[in-house]
C-alpha cells in the first residue's frame, strides 16, 4: 500500500474498494510487476495512486483507450482499470461500449457511486430518476444507464456486480474477476458517496443486495439479462453472467509470434 494521504471523504466507499482490491491482488496471486492499473479522472480513478503497481493515470473518460492499447502492446500483462461511474460510463461511455464489442481481455473496476463526486455532486449516468443536485435542481429526468444490461447483451466475457460495503463478498467478486482468464471482465461495485449522495447510503444498499442463488446459470443470457434489469427492493450481486467468447487480442494473428513490445526490444 502506498502511503501517500489519500483525498477521498472520511466514510468514503473508496477505502472499503481499496483495501480489498490490496487483498484481492494477493489472494489471487497477482505478480504486482506485471499488473499495470489504469484510471481516467475522478475520486475513483485516484486509487492507483494509493497502491503498489504499475500505473497510467490517463484523461477524463479515456481509461479504457489507454488500457486497450497497453493490452495490445503487451497482453502478457495484467490490465485493470479502475475508475468511477462517471468517467466509465458517462465520459468514457462510448469507449466502454466498443471495449466491451471487441471483448478486450481488460478487467473494468467501475466504483459507481451513481453521483460526481470529483466535481461536487452533478448526477451521473447511472443516477436514478428524481434525484435532485445542485445542477439538476428539479430531480434527474434522464433514465439510468444499466452497465450490466449492456454488457450482457453485447456477450461480454464476465459480468458481475458487487458493493462496497460487503468486502468480503467484493474481494470474492475482485478474485473471480482476476483470475478470469479471457476477455472484457465488468465489476460493477455498488459504493456510497456519504457528501453528495444522501439517497443511496450504506444502509439504503445493504437493505436490497441479494447474492445470486446457487441455482444461477451466469452462462444463461436471459436469466443474467433478467438479474441485470432487476433493481429496486432487491439488487443482485454476484457472478451474473459469463460467455466462452475469446477476447479480442486472442483473435489477432499478430499477437501469435509473442508480445508487440517485446519484438520491439521494448
Amino acid at each position: 500500500m502506498s502511503r501517500t494521504e489519500t483525498a477521498w471523504c472520511p466514510g468514503c466507499g473508496n477505502f472499503s474498494i481499496l483495501a480489498t482490491l490490496e487483498k484481492a491482488l494477493d489472494s489471487a496471486g497477482v505478480d504486482r510487476r506485471g499488473l499495470v492499473l489504469v484510471s481516467g479522472i475522478g475520486q475513483a480513478a485516484k486509487l492507483p495512486h494509493y497502491t503498489r503497481a504499475n500505473v497510467f493515470n490517463g484523461l477524463h473518460g479515456r481509461a479504457l483507450p489507454a488500457a486497450t492499447g497497453i493490452k495490445l502492446a503487451n497482453h502478457d500483462l495484467h490490465v485493470v482499470v479502475t475508475s468511477g461511474d462517471g468517467d466509465m460510463y458517462g465520459e468514457g461511455g462510448n469507449h466502454f461500449i466498443h471495449a466491451v464489442r471487441r471483448n478486450i481481455g481488460v478487467k473494468a473496476f467501475v466504483h459507481n457511486n451513481q453521483v460526481y463526486g470529483l466535481t461536487k455532486g452533478q448526477a451521473s449516468p447511472t443516477s436514478e430518476p428524481g434525484f435532485v443536485t445542485k445542477i439538476q435542481t428539479h430531480g434527474v429526468a434522464a433514465q439510468p444507464f444499466n452497465p450490466l444490461a449492456l454488457a450482457i447483451v453485447e456477450d461480454a466475457s464476465f459480468v458481475a456486480r458487487s458493493f462496497a460495503g460487503d468486502p468480503e463478498h467484493l474481494e470474492e467478486m475482485m478474485v473471480a474477476a482476476l483470475s478470469h482468464d479471457g476477455g472484457f471482465t465488468l465489476l460493477d461495485i455498488l459504493q456510497p458517496c456519504v457528501s453528495f449522495n444522501k439517497v443511496n447510503t450504506f444502509k439504503w444498499y445493504s437493505d436490497r443486495v441479494r447474492p445470486v442463488g446457487a441455482a444461477h446459470d451466469p452462462f444463461d443470457r436471459r436469466a443474467a439479462l433478467e438479474l441485470a434489469l432487476t433493481w429496486g427492493d432487491e439488487i443482485p450481486t454476484g457472478i451474473i453472467y459469463r460467455s466462452e467468447r475469446p477476447s479480442f487480442e486472442s483473435r489477432l494473428g499478430v499477437l501469435d509470434a509473442g508480445t508487440l513490445v517485446g519484438r520491439c526490444g521494448g
